[in-house]
């Protein structure tokens, strides 16, 4: 896994636990099976999230899809 993807992953978690939305409540959100986020967050799992995901992911953890990037390339 590349290190921004890696970056992408570990900020929507932050911002998911944060939120108290369970991995259950954001796949349904994302209308997504109900282990996929379990499998991005997870190291054993080459999942990860696409733009249309980083796109929904910003509409329902409320922010803009840029506030899941570094600010300075990695």
């Amino acid at each position: 896994m590349e290190p921004i993807e890696q970056y992408v992953i570990d900020t929507v978690r932050r911002m998911r636990i944060e939120k108290k939305i369970s991995q259950k409540e954001l796949s349904y959100a994302l209308n997504l099976s109900i282990g996929f986020i379990g499998n991005v967050e997870s190291s054993k799992f080459r999942a990860k999230y696409n733009l249309s995901h980083i796109n929904k992911l910003a509409e329902i953890l409320e922010c803009s899809p840029k506030d899941f990037l570094p600010e300075i390339p990695l």
